[in-house]
């Protein structure tokens, strides 16, 4: 978005005039959503991934450097196969 200002709203604003926000958001504009006079939130327009071509089993976060495992799905479960 290249406007000059960002539309800002209370959380009031939100409460009763969500349609209205929603509708400035899908025409592109975000909104600052602000609680007792500071903000706290961001509405922008919701964009799909397009080119998501993450590996399955591509490591993330803390796992990324981690050597030990190779396959953080394989370890996860096995970690929570007690629990359930």
């Amino acid at each position: 978005m290249l406007s000059e200002e960002i539309m800002k709203a209370t959380a009031k604003d939100l409460r009763f005039h969500s349609k209205e926000l929603l509708n400035s958001v899908s025409r592109g504009e975000e909104i600052i959503i602000t609680y007792r006079g500071k903000p706290c939130a961001k509405l922008i327009p919701y964009e799909e991934l397009k080119n998501n071509k993450k590996k399955k089993n591509e490591l993330f976060g803390i796992w990324k450097n981690n050597d030990i495992v190779e396959n953080v799905d394989d370890h996860v479960r096995n970690l929570r196969k007690g629990r359930f």
